[in-house]
């Protein structure tokens, strides 16, 4: 069956092409995706060869995984379903994670469409509301997974580092649970999307442990959504006995931790990875209770047919952006 995808040919380049996709199997879903949301921190290391796989770093020698489908969440339409799907009608609305592909370095792929994907990576999306704000849902559960791994009593101090869609969603879910959030950011325009409650530190322009210390700051959590051991280890101090590392950045061959910095104040550490049907539920609850907030960070939509102006907005670091969307169809 023929489709469209967004293709990572090489390093540094990308197509929107014809592509194949497989015929329909017994627990295949067929959907014609209207939204996907680009992961921006995941699917640009792999644009530019910094890992090779899931966790994988790139290695000296290493071939590197090209022609590729990249990304991992879309919305869309049931066309069709296989014999042994239940539960599923045609004309519904659903998330989808991965998709199968054809021709490509890795079988799977998530911009692409139309999406024949397994039954356990589909979700239906509620009715009567907003299909583009579930389009990012995998990722939206990576933040609410950061923000709902560690103990929280309601007025702990939590800091979360990191402004982008991860931080901004793990310091919604921290709030949600009573904490109160402190995040680290290079980006004025990412700071002022975070809720209200939320006390920010720009760290281009402010110096951390300074302000930390003026904030008199007792931290019972340390979130690191960016894959900085260094903002870490300058926050670490600041951290309470017995309390909470929650490390999800993407650390390549850097992730070195001094376990016994951590045993010395008992600190627990969680590396949150990936998405569970449990999880996934409890991340489309919170979008549709409101606490979960998805829309208001999509700062740029793109027809899918024009994901290379999308990837240069990403890659030119003087251009702002933070949620970015891809539109299918007419």
């Amino acid at each position: 069956m023929k489709g469209y995808g967004v293709v990572f040919v090489d390093k540094g380049k990308v197509e929107y092409q014809e592509v194949t996709v497989p015929e329909l199997e017994s627990r295949d879903i067929v959907i014609d995706v209207e939204h996907s949301w680009i992961s921006i921190g995941t699917e640009s290391s792999f644009l530019k060869g910094e890992r090779i796989a899931g966790e994988v770093p790139y290695l000296e020698g290493d071939a590197l995984p090209f022609p590729q489908i990249n990304g991992y969440q879309k919305v869309g339409t049931i066309r069709a379903l296989g014999d042994q799907v239940d539960g599923f009608q045609a004309g519904e609305r659903v998330f989808a994670t991965v998709s199968k592909v054809k021709g490509m370095a890795f079988n799977e792929g998530g911009h692409v469409s139309p999406a024949v994907t397994d039954v356990s990576q589909v979700w239906k999306i509620p009715d009567g509301m907003s299909a583009v704000a579930f389009a990012g849902l995998v990722l939206t559960q990576v933040g609410y997974n950061c923000g709902s791994r560690p103990p929280v009593k309601k007025g702990d101090h939590a800091i979360v580092i990191g402004d982008g869609l991860v931080g901004q969603w793990a310091a919604q879910t921290l709030i949600h649970r009573g904490a109160k959030v402190t995040v680290l950011g290079r980006h004025e325009d990412r700071l002022a999307l975070l809720p209200d409650e939320t006390f920010s530190i720009n760290t281009s322009k402010n110096d951390v442990s300074e302000q930390l210390t003026s904030l008199h700051a007792d931290l019972s959590i340390i979130v690191d959504t960016v894959g900085s051991l260094t903002a870490v280890y300058e926050c670490f101090p600041y951290l309470r006995h017995n309390g909470h590392l929650v490390s999800a950045g993407f650390l390549g061959t850097d992730g070195r931790i001094d376990i016994q910095s951590l045993r010395e104040k008992e600190v627990t550490l969680h590396n949150p990875s990936g998405w569970d049907n449990q999880r996934m539920n409890e991340t489309i609850r919170g979008i549709e209770e409101g606490w979960l907030q998805t829309e208001k960070l999509i700062t740029h939509q793109f027809p899918a047919d024009q994901a290379v102006e999308a990837w240069n907005l990403i890659l030119d670091k003087n251009q702002p952006c933070l949620g970015v969307v891809l539109n299918w169809g007419e």
